[in-house]
């Protein structure tokens, strides 16, 4: 009798611990996805992820997703600390394509060459980027890259020999010494500066030297910094800077200073120009950047979502990889924070009017003949140090005056041996 009702006891037990355990007739607990990004940290952006993309995923799945904003060095910092403890915490990570590529030459990123997605295509450059080595590091998320926003006023003070086709769609006739012609006319004209750049405190200005200027005018970013090609570069924006509006240097975005008419003419990162287009759309076209001697130097800015080894939930991370890069979470991502999708089947999906507008600008842009892509660097934690040679160097040639030959000679080892540092070909 007694065995009878120890047995029917352990059962119960049984059962109970079964049912509990979400196996049978009890809410399975989902994972909860701890993704931590460098891109979308401003606070209007991290709204959008956190209420309208990661609100939306949840509903669908069930899984809860923490949305961490965080730095690069924070990032790569803790990344690499867990992996050395043993103890991952993070399951998914949102970085550039630099990073990412510093991540995997650390070993610290899952090979997702054996993940499938359905029904999406990638554009053939980021599928060619993300794969390294043979291996699959991260799966492209979105893209962007900086080019200049023209209000088309500034159309009717265009200089001799280039024409609105020559801007728009990128011709051999537009070029950084056009470009300079037409700034000056633009001054002289309309009594003011009418060219902006984002070369204040927490502006993209340094994108716009190494990654745009540097390849047209030495073919390289880093690697011919202080090369004979380089002095005329310097002395080109020397020349092109006292009809650069003054408040350039104060200004960290530029959609602002084009809503508010203070500048005709600006460059930046598609996602800080945004504004402008949507709110002004008739006003505003996105053109390809001028060409320098040695072709029309740009910077293709790829954002990917990786996993790292041993995260703990890897498989609730994927899922969330599967829904960020379907092509209609794409396209609202566009619609609303001004990156681009890294998928074909997005590209259907655009919208008419002002995303319209940026989509066919950054698509001039890629399709020129004479493009020198450059990639952002993958320096790690010396990142900060790359920026802060040119940004000296800006500082010291075109606002102090120095001579450009000597400020290269002086900081261009110190450039190259962050490379050396981190192990890496110089650009």
């Amino acid at each position: 009798m007694k065995k009878g009702i120890l047995g029917l006891f352990l059962v119960g037990v049984m059962a109970f611990a079964i049912v509990a355990s979400g196996c049978i007739g009890g809410q399975k607990e989902e994972a909860k996805v701890l993704w931590l990004s460098t891109q979308l940290n401003p606070p209007e952006e991290r709204v959008f992820v956190q209420d309208e993309l990661l609100s939306k995923f949840t509903d669908e799945t069930g899984i809860e997703v923490e949305f961490v904003p965080i730095s690069y060095s924070d990032l790569s910092m803790r990344l690499e600390s867990e992996v050395q403890t043993g103890k991952v915490t993070i399951d998914l990570i949102g970085e550039l394509h630099g990073g990412l590529d510093y991540f995997n030459s650390k070993g610290w990123l899952m090979d997702l060459s054996d993940k499938k997605l359905e029904g999406r295509t990638f554009i053939s450059t980021f599928e060619k980027y993300s794969t390294i080595g043979g291996k699959k590091v991260y799966i492209p998320w979105m893209s962007a890259t900086y080019v200049m926003v023209v209000n088309k006023k500034a159309f009717d003070y265009l200089p001799d020999g280039l024409t609105k086709d020559d801007v728009m769609k990128g011709t051999d006739k537009w070029t950084y010494d056009a470009f300079l012609e037409w700034a000056k006319k633009l001054k002289e004209e309309t009594g003011s500066p009418q060219v902006g750049f984002p070369a204040g405190p927490k502006g993209l200005f340094v994108r716009f030297l190494h990654g745009y200027i540097y390849p047209a005018y030495t073919g390289y970013q880093a690697k011919a910094f202080d090369s004979s090609d380089a002095a005329p570069m310097w002395n080109y924006l020397k020349e092109l800077w006292p009809y650069v509006h003054p408040s350039s240097t104060t200004w960290d975005a530029m959609s602002d200073p084009l809503l508010k008419g203070e500048v005709l003419i600006a460059w930046d990162h598609t996602a800080r120009i945004k504004t402008a287009i949507v709110e002004k759309p008739d006003d505003f076209v996105v053109v390809p950047v001028p060409r320098g001697p040695k072709g029309r130097g740009f910077i293709l800015v790829v954002v990917g979502l990786a996993i790292p080894k041993d995260a703990p939930n890897a498989d609730a991370a994927w899922e969330l990889i599967d829904y960020l890069t379907k092509p209609e979470t794409q396209v609202k991502v566009l619609e609303k924070v001004g990156f681009f999708p890294t998928v074909k089947e997005a590209s259907g999906a655009l919208p008419e009017g002002p995303l319209k507008i940026l989509a066919e600008g950054v698509a001039a842009q890629a399709g020129t003949p004479d493009a020198v892509v450059a990639m952002i660097p993958n320096l790690g934690a010396k990142g900060g140090e790359f920026k802060d040679v040119y940004r000296t160097a800006f500082e010291r040639i075109v606002l102090k005056g120095e001579d450009p030959a000597t400020v290269t000679k002086e900081l261009g080892p110190k450039l190259k041996g962050l490379f050396d540092e981190v192990g890496i070909e110089v650009p």
